[in-house]
This record gives structure tokens, C-alpha cells and sequence, in this order.
């Protein structure tokens, strides 16, 4: 049966890696792709599928057909449009695929067609603390730093700072601890008069103290599990997802990460013993996952921070390993990730927000 013209620019193959869907996915800004076998609708894969596949270390340039679920409920052509808005309710589907007996894909219900725009998909919210690291001198973005601190630089018509707490808003977090030092009051003063007022705590770190050493501020004042982010990025990811992922695998500290590939433009050769070729790759892609500068941390981890020491984030997660914790990494694909560490990608940001 011939693919439905809706979802065309939305389909892969089984054949497809699970590096290229992701890709696709960023490509056509969305979250899920529909899964066909020639002209056969298979299944559908997810970006939940492709992230917990990271997580379990699956080669991500395998095909996508060892990563899909093919048991998932579908609808059936009989089934009423209530019962298909009920089935999405449930699932909190961003979509319904109508499948029939034959296995066919007849028709996609999607979820703003099927819902008015004020009906979210409804989930669980979470009020955890929200840590966020807006010390730095932002040298990198220079000469605009030299006027305004770099949490307060825009994009679109909020700073990104705004659009960092609106996002921990947005699930449910309420309290913020800000790490502050250069142009501290600058900050203080612009988030003072903005109509909506954030629940902030400021806390000023004195001298510079690494990536995480000025959180050893806060002990005695966190008590639960609580996000860390930098404030020079946003990652389009919904931040329960981590959470969960984090509590279910009994994580001490989890970074969310990028997934980032490199296409080296050349034929690879390995080799052995007396220079032996044992492999040659043909403009192999390498693939790593990059710290985006956000994670979460148990309480405890705030009395393995010395207080009044340069410390970095990587010291901390080196120490958890080292008494055998656990640091788990969540993974987001790179067009979820919006950095402005630098001109270039700063200049790439706002053409998003």
C-alpha cells in the first residue's frame, strides 16, 4: 500500500541506522518517524526508542529495525474518533497510527488535529530545585559581555536565562539558586523588574570555583534531587523525561548529552602487530556524546563539593565513580542542543528562538 502523503517527508526505512533517524528527526524538526519495509508499514520509532537505546549501548549505526517495538498499539479503522482521542489521552501520543487487519497504515490522527490548543498532553509535573550557573565572565562572547553578563543576552524576545527557567517552569520546578559574580546587581536589577517574578536565590561566588564548586554554598539548603544548567544553552528536551531516567537507574549524577558524529573524509586503515593492515573504513563516521552543560544530582553529591575550591563538574563526577556510584548520561540529538558559547553558535541560536 503507498505511503500516506501526510507522513512522506516523515518515513524511513528498517534499513535506516539508528544515526540517520535521529538525524531525520532534527532534519524535519520532530519526534517520531513512521517505519516502512518497502511500502509496508512496520512500526513506528520514537525518540524515546533511540534514547534508551543509547542508553543500553547499542551500536547507533545499526539499523533501526533492532531498536523498534513492534508491539505497539495501534488503532483499528473501526475505532470510533472518541475512543482514538481517549487512546492518545492515555498514551500521550503525538500521534495515532490507524493500522488494518492486513497491516496496513490507512490513515495518521495527529494530536492537533484531534485536540483544541489548549488541551496539553497531560503529564505529571515534578517541583524540583533548579541550580543555575550564571558566574561566569562570558570572555567568549566579548564585546557584548563587556556591556551586559551573558545570562542576560537575548534570544528572541526573552534572555535566555528567561527561556532556561521558563522551560524548568513549564514541568514544574518553582524554586531556582542562581551561582552569580560578574555583574551580579546587573542581573538582580533586570530580573527584579520583569511582570513575572521567578522564586530566585541568589548566592555569589567570591572567586572563580570551577564548573560546580560554588553549589558547595548550598549544602544543608537542597534536600531532594536537583537540576544543575548552565546559562548559555537550551536543550529542547523535556527535562521528566531525565529525571526518570535518573531515579530508575539509581543514578547519583546524570548528564544530559549530545549525541555529535564526525564524518572523517578520508579511507581509514587500522593496524596490528609490524604495522599490519587489519581493517581499512572507507570515510568512516565517528560518533561521541558531548556534556550539553545540564544533569541532575542527588543531595548527597553537594558534601563531595570542598567548600572554597576550585572545582569543576568533571571532578565531582570523577569522584562519584571513584567510590563506585553511579554517573549516568542521558541522550539528546544535536538539533535538540542550542549552544552560544561562542559567536557561531550564538549567531545560529537566535535564528531559532
Amino acid at each position: 500500500m503507498a505511503i500516506l502523503v501526510k507522513i512522506q517527508e516523515r518515513t524511513i526505512q528498517t534499513k535506516t541506522t539508528v544515526l540517520q533517524s535521529l538525524k531525520k528527526m532534527d532534519e524535519t524538526k520532530v519526534k517520531m518517524l513512521f517505519v516502512y519495509e518497502g511500502e509496508q508499514f512496520v512500526s513506528i520509532l520514537t525518540i524515546g526508542d533511540i534514547q534508551r537505546a543509547i542508553i543500553k549501548g547499542v551500536d547507533i549505526n545499526q539499523p533501526v529495525i533492532s531498536i523498534i517495538d513492534l508491539n505497539k498499539k495501534f488503532a483499528s479503522p473501526a475505532d470510533s474518533r472518541e475512543s482514538i482521542r481517549e487512546k492518545m489521552m492515555a498514551l500521550r501520543a503525538e500521534c495515532m497510527p490507524v493500522v488494518d487487519e492486513e497491516g496496513n497504515l490507512v490513515d495518521v490522527y495527529f494530536w492537533k488535529e484531534m485536540f483544541k490548543h489548549t488541551e496539553a498532553q497531560k503529564r505529571e509535573k515534578i517541583d524540583l530545585p533548579v541550580v543555575i550557573m550564571a558566574g561566569g565572565k562570558g570572555t567568549r562572547l566579548k564585546p557584548i559581555t563587556n556591556v551586559i553578563p551573558k545570562p542576560l543576552i537575548p534570544v528572541g524576545d526573552k534572555t535566555i536565562l528567561e527561556v532556561i527557567m521558563d522551560q524548568f517552569e513549564g514541568i514544574g520546578c518553582k524554586k531556582f539558586y542562581m551561582s552569580v559574580n560578574y555583574k551580579a546587581d546587573m542581573m538582580e536589577y533586570y530580573l527584579s523588574q520583569l511582570d513575572h517574578k521567578y522564586d530566585i536565590e541568589f548566592f555569589m561566588e567570591d572567586k572563580p570555583l570551577g564548573t560546580i564548586g560554588s553549589v558547595s554554598l548550598l549544602k544543608g539548603k537542597i534536600t531532594t534531587p536537583f537540576f544543575v544548567s548552565n546559562c548559555d544553552s537550551i536543550n529542547d528536551q523535556d527535562y521528566r523525561d531525565v529525571y526518570d531516567y535518573h531515579v530508575q537507574n539509581k543514578n547519583d549524577l546524570t548528564i544530559v548529552t549530545m549525541v555529535k558524529s564526525f564524518r572523517i573524509p578520508y579511507g581509514v586503515i587500522e593496524t596490528g602487530e609490524d604495522g599490519i593492515m587489519t581493517a581499512l573504513r572507507e570515510k568512516p563516521e565517528l560518533n561521541y556524546q558531548v556534556n550539553t552543560g545540564a544533569y541532575i544530582l542527588n543531595p548527597e553529591c553537594i558534601d563531595e563539593i570542598p567548600e572554597g575550591e576550585f572545582f569543576h563538574i568533571t571532578h565531582l563526577m570523577e569522584k562519584i565513580t571513584a567510590r563506585g556510584g553511579r554517573v549516568g548520561c542521558f541522550p539528546v540529538s544535536e538539533g535538540s542542543w542550542h549552544d552560544m558559547g561562542e559567536w557561531p553558535e550564538y549567531l545560529k541560536m537566535i535564528k531559532v528562538f
